[in-house]
């Protein structure tokens, strides 16, 4: 029942996912059973491997979260992460209430052992692929223990899911000067340069489109300002673009000529592309999608869903940490 275009959009997400994925998993539907049904018989019926799961209570964009899970424990997102946390299902997706569903994850599933912040991180385009940014917004004040926790979370998920060895990790900072920040980047510059980590030393914001390093830490104020900073590029460009082409017709040659290359260089920005991002540090797999998702978003929120349970991710973020306490 989460997002901008839900129930419809979620249907045909799950729907899509079966489809290109025969047999390989099943999806069960959270949310209003009445609901749910209309958009099944809109689309031809329910599949094989498809069901659907009551939730009555809907949490919706704009409750504040921790209000919301007290007062709606109904919703279509405490009832779906309640089932992975009694292992009815091993995953949860959602395009509903980000604050929710990062909340919701953390108290329903409760955090891996030596985890003191569980975070969420972003794949960002750069010239050398992708960069993992990481905390993306979910952690406004962190302790340097942190920031190492989400280096090793971080390192993790590209070396299982984006198939890096060795991921490279840099620490965002105001200078690449070993002493350079507040005492917080000091001490996690510190622990990381001790840890066994491929920590390559502090990076300056310049640094992260020319992708000099595969994991970016920073916690969550920092991230979410340049999340969202990236997020307005596309439309930025495109609106210079029709300036430009608007001058004279010659100018509107060049443009529609640049068109298709520009369109093409702006996909790596798509969301959809990648479908959401996982809450990393819970017991279990949770996804969060954005709120305008698509089918074509929600389609691949599932299929990032099972590449995570296979790559044992969840598995592996608990093992390293555990080496790391000794």
């Amino acid at each position: 029942m989460g997002g901008d275009h839900a129930p419809a959009c979620v249907v045909e997400g799950a729907l899509l996912a079966l489809r290109d994925a025969p047999g390989r998993f099943s999806v069960v539907l959270v949310g209003r059973q009445g609901a749910v049904a209309d958009e099944l018989a809109r689309l031809g019926g329910t599949p094989a491997g498809l069901t659907v799961v009551h939730a009555p209570e809907v949490i919706a964009m704009d409750d504040p979260p921790t209000v919301a899970l007290k007062a709606k424990k109904h919703s279509s997102i405490a009832v779906g992460l309640g089932m992975v946390r009694d292992a009815s299902a091993q995953a949860f997706v959602s395009a509903g209430n980000t604050g929710a569903v990062f909340s919701a994850s953390t108290l329903i599933l409760g955090r891996l052992t030596g985890v003191g912040r569980p975070t969420i991180g972003a794949l960002i385009p750069t010239s050398r692929g992708r960069t993992l940014l990481i905390d993306a917004g979910a952690n406004v004040d962190c302790r340097a223990q942190h920031l190492f926790e989400f280096a090793v979370m971080g390192s993790i998920y590209m070396t299982s899911l984006e198939h890096r060895e060795r991921p490279t990790i840099g620490l965002l900072n105001i200078g690449e000067e070993d002493a350079k920040g507040n005492e917080v980047s000091q001490e996690a510059f510190r622990l990381l340069r001790a840890s066994s980590l491929n920590f390559r030393g502090n990076i300056e914001g310049r640094d992260l489109l020319s992708g000099e390093v595969d994991v970016a830490v920073c916690d969550g104020f920092v991230g979410n300002i340049i999340l969202k900073f990236g997020e307005s590029v596309p439309a930025f460009l495109k609106a210079k673009v029709k300036a430009f082409a608007a001058r004279n017709p010659l100018n509107a040659l060049v443009a529609l000529i640049a068109g298709k290359g520009l369109r093409s260089s702006l996909k790596e920005l798509d969301y959809q592309e990648h479908g959401g991002v996982p809450v990393l540090g819970v017991r279990g797999v949770s996804i969060i999608g954005h709120g305008g998702s698509t089918p074509k978003a929600i389609k691949n929120m599932i299929l990032r869903a099972e590449e995570m349970i296979l790559r044992r991710v969840e598995t592996q973020i608990q093992e390293t940490l555990r080496a790391h306490h000794g």
